[in-house]
């Protein structure tokens, strides 16, 4: 008998869109758009204002719900994911804000510790941590600081630290570079090719498209709500 070797199984997608649309009232700020991304990809979402980027991130961590199709996150559909299960779902996502969305009030530490904090970590593994993360976007030693006092390169080293510190699966970065010098945004980019080199699945929402031919990753284009191939 001639024993046929078992192909090995298809990998699941990490995330996979299927068909969503969402509407604000009249206006349609998705499409119909589908998309796979795999576990430890690289992946540039552009286009122009207003194409549907960020609203499209949005639904990934279900910080929005969609109006119709499927979003899954390792299999699970978000559409049945309860408000009690939403923060397990959060947590496997590292957000970085186009408005940086640091707590004036709190120092750059304690933006960052926050994350741990609501995972309810050790304080002792949340000051290693922390400082650890500091130190590799280089803010260690305004720790101490306020946001108000940063700039606004300083702002989004401490949004990509506190992105990075629960070690998430998935990064999602919304217009990361819009307002920075050339400086500060290529600084970032280093930092999220570091974040990609272990392990984490990396999603760019940008219309730089110098930020697109500094590193091979694959791009992807919405144009009023569609996604287009590039």
């Amino acid at each position: 008998m001639i024993h046929t070797p078992l192909m090995p199984a298809e990998k699941a997608a990490a995330i996979r869109i299927i068909r969503v649309s969402k509407q604000y009232g009249e206006i349609s700020a998705l499409k119909e758009v589908s998309l796979s991304v795999d576990e430890n990809d690289f992946v540039f979402v552009t286009g122009p204002s207003g194409a549907g980027k960020s609203t499209l991130m949005k639904l990934l961590y279900k910080g929005e719900t969609y109006t119709d199709g499927a979003v899954l996150v390792d299999g699970v559909n978000l559409a049945r994911v309860s408000r009690k299960q939403l923060p397990r779902l959060r947590r496997k996502f590292g957000v970085i804000f186009q408005d940086f969305k640091l707590i004036a009030s709190r120092t750059v530490f304690e933006n960052v510790a926050l994350v741990l904090e609501v995972a309810r970590s050790r304080p002792d593994e949340i000051r290693e941590r922390v400082l650890a993360v500091l130190e590799i976007v280089g803010m260690a030693e305004r720790a101490d600081e306020f946001p108000p006092g940063l700039s606004g390169g300083e702002k989004q080293r401490v949004a990509v630290a506190r992105a990075m510190v629960g070690e998430p699966r998935f990064i999602l970065a919304d217009e990361p570079t819009g307002s920075l010098d050339p400086e500060s945004a290529s600084h970032i980019l280093v930092l999220l090719q570091m974040a990609h080199y272990n392990g984490a699945t990396i999603i760019i929402a940008t219309h730089d498209n110098s930020l697109i031919h500094a590193y091979p990753g694959r791009v992807l284009r919405l144009d009023h709500g569609r996604m287009q191939m590039c």
